[in-house]
């Protein structure tokens, strides 16, 4: 398990990518050579084929796998079960559904504290979205603010940013009057890794695309400032 509070925010993996190379970093983090992968596919409405793409992938890799369903609970003890892994993967899906089914079940206060336990957490998309403050997320339709994010991270995300032609000007513009807080954009096939609230490292699986500083500027516009990422596989 990490020794300090670890967040990955992931613009790919095992549901969206060819290849191995974002899951496989996260697995590196961990520092375990055998790491405990327990995969939440909440935000999909615990889709079986999501589920059965997840253990698939993960089967060939030195890990252990398991899987969260609130849907179908059949996990009674949510504390324990979370905080016996070393790290919580989250799928992507609708992450204002998501939110809202955690906080029924009470996962969100099991997640705050597997966090500060050192369990890497990590997600694509709303998965990525969902421990941040806020989001620009497209929960109720066109991509819009989200503003009622776990937290874990200060500030805003805004996932896809290079493949989705909404998503670039529409965060860029929700920074520029306020309606997100500054924050981070993930480009697809890039990923990024938090420990203790501090950005410490960007990788990316495909040439050009990383991780993005978006703040809003005293001139009245938002200004983005681009990560320099490690290319995996290369």
């Amino acid at each position: 398990m990490t020794t300090a509070p670890t967040l990955a925010v992931l613009g790919g993996g095992f549901s969206d990518d060819p290849d191995t190379l974002l899951d496989d970093f996260v697995l590196a983090a961990t520092g375990r050579p055998r790491p405990k992968v327990c995969f939440l596919p909440t935000a999909s409405g615990d889709a079986p084929g999501y589920v059965e793409k997840f253990h698939t992938a993960f089967a060939a890799r030195d890990c252990e796998t398991s899987h969260l369903e609130l849907f179908r609970r059949t996990v009674a003890d949510l504390r324990a079960f979370v905080l016996a892994q070393d790290v919580v993967y989250v799928g992507g899906g609708n992450t204002a559904n998501m939110l809202a089914v955690w906080r029924l079940h009470g996962l969100d206060a099991v997640l705050r504290e597997a966090y500060a336990a050192g369990v890497l957490l990590c997600g694509i998309s709303a998965g990525a979205c969902c421990w941040f403050e806020s989001a620009f997320s497209d929960s109720f339709g066109p991509p819009a603010p989200l503003t009622d994010g776990l937290g874990l991270l200060p500030g805003s995300l805004c996932p896809h940013y290079d493949t989705e032609r909404q998503r670039r000007p529409g965060y860029l513009a929700a920074v520029k009057d306020r309606s997100l807080p500054a924050g981070w954009a993930v480009d697809d096939g890039a990923a990024g890794l938090f420990s203790a609230g501090r950005l410490v490292d960007v990788v990316t699986r495909t040439p050009g695309a990383t991780l993005h500083r978006v703040t809003p500027g005293p001139d009245g516009t938002a200004h983005e400032t681009a990560e320099e990422a490690r290319l995996l596989g290369g």
